[in-house]
């Protein structure tokens, strides 16, 4: 196997690969596409590189118990950072998607409302929890995750997504500090 050591990619190097793509995945959305960040391993790398400085800054003095994940892009992050930190990685998913007894907490979506869960046994109470997902818009599912979390009796330390779109005011929904590594206004 190869190993290529590079300089790790500002912020701003890793934004200019994000594409936006409108009326995705319907009408009046401009999707923000990061996947050209995962396809640069470099850039991909110092993403996870700056996420784990700031969180590392945020949760000084602070154990990682867990590190959990929002499906389906959460997963693309938290699991490399779960094991940064030396931390478990727990996948909270939508409904159906996970086996075993699960607890669930229910969300409004603009038009309907959605269901998430996570795998009961997955979490203890009193564990500290940090929460990463690649984009807060309105908040909704963020919100859900950290009352689904704290339901179970989990410290939600901290949250963290690689894209914040703030004119969608989504922050003020949260009741637990979160760090976006980029806004869009």
């Amino acid at each position: 196997s190869k190993t290529i050591m590079t300089q790790k990619k500002s912020l701003d190097d890793i934004r200019a690969l994000i594409t936006s793509e409108k009326d995705f995945p319907k009408p009046g959305i401009v999707f923000q596409d990061i996947f050209p960040v995962l396809r640069d391993a470099n850039a991909f790398r110092s993403l996870i590189d700056h996420m784990v400085e700031k969180l590392r800054e945020k949760c000084t003095g602070k154990r990682v118990d867990v590190v959990v994940g929002i499906e389906a892009r959460g997963f693309l992050f938290a699991p490399q950072i779960a094991l940064r930190f030396g931390s478990a990685f727990v996948p909270i998913r939508k409904k159906g998607k996970l086996p075993g007894k699960v607890t669930q907490q229910s969300y409004k979506l603009e038009y309907g409302e959605d269901i998430l869960e996570l795998q009961t046994d997955a979490v203890k109470a009193g564990q500290n929890v940090v929460i990463v997902d690649d984009l807060l818009a309105t908040g909704g599912s963020m919100t859900t995750a950290s009352l689904l979390l704290k339901s179970l009796g989990c410290n939600v330390i901290q949250c963290i997504v690689v894209i914040e779109l703030a004119f969608l005011n989504g922050r003020k929904c949260l009741d637990t500090p979160l760090e976006s590594l980029m806004s869009y206004d």
